[in-house]
């Protein structure tokens, strides 16, 4: 069985909009910047043989605030840049949706796509969602505290502020 580096997309490889505190997904192209720093911890995951896939809630599509085309776009930018290995997108905004996050749906579709092992597997986040759908199906978290004025997660394995600290978490 495989193992995965499991990432969330806005936060975390591009930056995400923040307004009041709160995150938002970029939804137009002079908003979307990819997190370039990055890069060498994408390099080092690759150099364990880490399988890279981001895990996204993508409501905006849903409420006609940005086209499914424009976040594909992005999607296809990030996975190029960074040549992560699948992506997996949840555009609904009903809360009940298995595959949308803090729901498992999207990280279960993974495991069977790439025969991952959750147990040697890990989930890198910026919000409480990102960090509760990984303790749903047994994988290690990892949350970047970006200080966000929303609830943050308590059940987290590993708390960082930089994302150059997740080298010292996973060692070969």
């Amino acid at each position: 069985m495989a193992k995965a580096f499991f990432l969330d997309r806005d936060g975390i490889l591009n930056k995400a909009i923040v307004k009041n505190g709160k995150p938002y997904a970029p939804t137009k192209e002079n908003q979307f910047k990819i997190n370039f720093k990055f890069l060498p911890i994408i390099k080092y995951l690759k150099s364990l043989k880490y399988i890279l896939i981001i895990i996204t809630n993508q409501p905006d599509v849903k409420k006609k605030i940005i086209k499914k085309s424009q976040v594909n776009k992005f999607n296809l930018k990030l996975k190029n840049y960074f040549k992560l290995d699948d992506i997996f997108v949840c555009f609904s905004n009903n809360n009940k949706n298995y595959r949308r996050k803090p729901n498992p749906g999207m990280l279960l579709e993974a495991k069977n796509k790439w025969n991952i092992n959750f147990k040697k597997s890990y989930f890198v986040g910026d919000r409480k969602s990102d960090i509760d759908a990984g303790i749903k199906v047994g994988v290690k978290t990892i949350f970047v505290d970006r200080n966000y004025k929303e609830k943050k997660p308590v059940n987290y394995n590993y708390k960082i502020k930089n994302l150059n600290k997740i080298k010292s978490l996973v060692k070969k």
